[in-house]
């Protein structure tokens, strides 16, 4: 999956399209010298946001995965993740924090990033993505367990209705050993919080 890829021309001019009435409805003259690419430019824009609908996550997990003999947690912290609010299309984006037990196998840690990338940039709410994640990879690699943190910030509650700036919102899934063992989801949580 890559965002750097050229888009369908004809689908660009089709969501540019109905940007530019979505211009003139909210009292803007698309004709403006400002404005004149801002459809075009907004519906690829778009495309990039949303490029996980056409991410073959299966296969991209598949390509990284190595024979592995110890039995610690590997934990990767910080991935950073964009995504849309499903039920305003504004940006959330925030962070991913996401481990696991291994079970004689290991993902490439860019996978993970990428995966991640994957579920966020589809039109998404961060509980169902956090869901997703630990789901997809409690599948996709041997383990004994999964655990995914996220938080992050929504612009849906920042720049429009309750209008709370300093707000975050976190949530966390897990299965395996960390939801039969407390003490290995706390192990996480503290590796997880520490600077």
């Amino acid at each position: 999956m890559s965002r750097k890829e050229t888009h369908d021309p004809a689908l660009v001019a089709e969501i540019a399209a109905h940007y530019r009435e979505i211009l003139r409805l909210i009292g803007e003259d698309p004709a403006r010298e400002g404005l004149v690419k801002t459809p075009e430019r907004a519906a690829k824009a778009l495309l990039d946001a949303t490029c996980g609908y056409h991410a073959d996550v299966k296969s991209m997990s598949q390509k990284a995965i190595f024979e592995h003999e110890g039995s610690g947690m590997v934990m990767v912290r910080g991935i950073e993740i964009y995504s849309l609010c499903e039920h305003h299309i504004l940006p959330f984006f925030g962070t991913v924090t996401i481990a696991y037990i291994p079970d004689g196998k290991i993902i490439g840690l860019s996978k993970l990033g990428r995966i991640a990338d994957a579920f966020a940039r589809r039109l998404q709410v961060q509980e169902r993505l956090t869901r997703q994640l630990c789901d997809f990879l409690t599948e996709a690699i041997p383990n004994k367990g999964v655990i995914v943190s996220c938080a992050a910030r929504h612009l849906c509650m920042q720049m429009r209705g309750v209008e709370k700036q300093l707000s975050e919102t976190r949530t966390l899934e897990y299965s395996g050993e960390f939801a039969s063992r407390p003490e290995l989801r706390m192990e996480f949580l503290n590796l997880a919080s520490k600077g």
